[in-house]
C-alpha cells in the first residue's frame, strides 16, 4: 500500500510531536504557580492566566505554555488513530459491506483485537505504577472498582473520573476503546456524511452544559469529547489525493493563530482540536529533515513513553514541589525516556 496524504515518516513524526506535548504537559501542569489548562472544562480564569504570562513573560514561560497547550497532543493521537484505521481497514483490505448481520463476528473480532492491543500496552505500565505509587509516601487511595474499571477500560463512564482514574493519563485507553467501537459500528466504510454528522452532534451537544460544570467534564472524558479530531482523521484518510504543498507554512501559522484566538471563548474552544490537527499535519510537511527524523524517533517510542511517564512523574515531581523545579523536570524527562526505551524492549 502506498503512502497516503501523510507518509509513514510524517505520521511517526506527528506522533512524536504529540507525545512530547502530552508527557511534558502532564508534569508541568502539576507545578505550583503555573497556568492550568482547559482540557475537559472551560475556565475563563485559565485563559486570563495565559494572557497574563504572555503579556508579562518570565523565565517559566515555556512551562506555562506546555501546561496550557501540551494536552492538545491527545487530539493529534486521535487524528492519527483514525487516519491509520482508514489506511489499514478501508484501503488495504477487501471491501466488507457495513451493517450486515453476517458481519457481527467480524465486528466482535475487531473490538476484541483492539481491546487486547490496548490492554497489552497498558497492563505492565499500570502494574509498575501501582507498585511505585504504593511504596512512595502519600500514595493514591485505590478502590477495587477503580482498579477493575481501569483494567477493563470503562472507568471513563464512572462518576467523578478526575478522582478515580489514577494515573490520570490512562483515561486515554478507555477513550480509544470507545472510539474503536464507534468506528466499527457506525463509521466503518460509510458515507462521509455519517462522520460529519456525528462530529457536529457531539460537538454541539457540549453547549448543553455550563463551561465549568462537572457534567461537561464527564462528557468530554468519553468518546463524544474526542469525536471532532477523530472524525477529521477519518475524513483526511479518505481524501482521494494529496493537498497542495505550497501553502503549508501559511496554513500552519493561521492554525496557530486560531488555536490561540478561538481558545479565548467557550464556543471557539470547542473547535480548537480541529486547528491543532491542521497545525500538526502542516508542521510535519515543513520541518527540516534533521528535525523530522528526531520527531520520527520520538514517535517510535510514543506508546511506551505514554505508558511509562506517569511512573517517572510520580518519582520526580517531589523535587519540583520542594523548589528544584527545572532540575525535577530535567530528571523526569531523562528518566521517562529511559523507562520508555526499556519498556519497549521488554514488551517485544
Amino acid at each position: 500500500m502506498k503512502d497516503g496524504i501523510l507518509t509513514r515518516t510524517e505520521c511517526n513524526a506527528l506522533r512524536g510531536i504529540a507525545i512530547i506535548g502530552i508527557f511534558l504537559h502532564n508534569y508541568c501542569h502539576w507545578l505550583p504557580g503555573i497556568v492550568r489548562e482547559n482540557e475537559y472544562q472551560f475556565f475563563q480564569k485559565n485563559v486570563d492566566g495565559l494572557n497574563g504570562v504572555l503579556t508579562h513573560p518570565d523565565g517559566l514561560l515555556p512551562i506555562h505554555l506546555l501546561s496550557f497547550f501540551g494536552h492538545y497532543g491527545v487530539p493529534l493521537f486521535l487524528f492519527l488513530s483514525a487516519y491509520g484505521l482508514v489506511r489499514k481497514y478501508e484501503q488495504a483490505q477487501p471491501y466488507i459491506t457495513p451493517g450486515k448481520v453476517k458481519d457481527l463476528p467480524l465486528v466482535w473480532r475487531f473490538i476484541r483485537e483492539h481491546f487486547a492491543k490496548l490492554f497489552k500496552m497498558m497492563f505492565f505500565g499500570y502494574i509498575l505504577f501501582l507498585m511505585v505509587d504504593t511504596i512512595l509516601p502519600k500514595g493514591h487511595h485505590y478502590h477495587w472498582l477503580d482498579i477493575i474499571a481501569q483494567l477493563g477500560m470503562f472507568n471513563n463512564v464512572l462518576p467523578n473520573p478526575d478522582h478515580i482514574i489514577w494515573p490520570g493519563p490512562y483515561w486515554f485507553f478507555g477513550l480509544m476503546l470507545q472510539l474503536y467501537v464507534v468506528y466499527r459500528l457506525l463509521l466503518y466504510r460509510r458515507h462521509w456524511g455519517w462522520t460529519v454528522a456525528l462530529m457536529a452532534i457531539c460537538t454541539l451537544a457540549q453547549l448543553l452544559f455550563a463551561p465549568e460544570s462537572e457534567e461537561l467534564n464527564r462528557y468530554r472524558y468519553n468518546f463524544m469529547g474526542g469525536m471532532l479530531p477523530f472524525g477529521l482523521g477519518l475524513l483526511y484518510g479518505r481524501m482521494p489525493k494529496s493537498l497542495p504543498q505550497s501553502y503549508n507554512w501559511l496554513f500552519f501559522i493561521i492554525s496557530l493563530l486560531l488555536i490561540y484566538t478561538e481558545g479565548q471563548t467557550f464556543w471557539g474552544w470547542m473547535l480548537v482540536p480541529l486547528f491543532v490537527c491542521s497545525a500538526g499535519f502542516t508542521l510535519v510537511k515543513v520541518l527540516p529533515v534533521w528535525l523530522l527524523k528526531i520527531m520520527e524517533w520520538m514517535g517510535g517510542i510514543s506508546a511506551a513513553l505514554f505508558v511509562c511517564h506517569p511512573v517517572a512523574r510520580r518519582v520526580f515531581i517531589g523535587l519540583s514541589y520542594r523548589g528544584d523545579m527545572l532540575e525535577g523536570l530535567l530528571l523526569y524527562i531523562l528518566s521517562a525516556i529511559a523507562l520508555a526505551l526499556l519498556y519497549k524492549r521488554v514488551i517485544k
